[in-house]
């Protein structure tokens, strides 16, 4: 029986770990987390927030997809993208889902990523 979620995978090209940690932990404010040395040698990083973990893989001649992506749970979402703003990430509002703020940011290697949080009536 499916209990939880305990990771997701995204990609990006060799060689792009510094960038990538610039993005998850300098932009998004997620911690590093170490790689089992058995995993390591393979490249790529791990970041969490809470019990949210994102892996990065590297891969050769990594596309990004258009639409697959991971959706994270924020609070402050308005804050949050304001403060994803400030650290030079692109932040897209999409109001395209009812009941809920959502925006979109990317990261270096392509990645789009939605962040989210229900949508309260006393917002503007």
């Amino acid at each position: 029986m499916i209990t939880a979620v305990d990771h997701v995978q995204l990609a990006a090209r060799p060689g792009t770990e510094d960038d990538l940690r610039a993005y998850y932990a300098g932009v998004l404010g997620m911690t590093e987390v170490p790689k089992p040395a058995v995993l390591a040698a393979g490249g790529g990083c791990w970041f969490q927030a809470g019990a949210v973990q994102l892996h990065l893989g590297m891969e050769d001649g990594h596309t990004p997809s258009a639409k697959a992506h991971p959706a994270l749970r924020v609070t402050g979402i308005r804050r949050y993208a304001e403060q994803l703003v400030r650290r030079g990430a692109r932040v897209q509002w999409d109001r395209g889902l009812p009941g809920v703020l959502r925006f979109y940011s990317w990261d270096p290697a392509g990645n789009r990523i939605e962040f989210l949080e229900a949508d309260s009536p006393a917002e503007p």
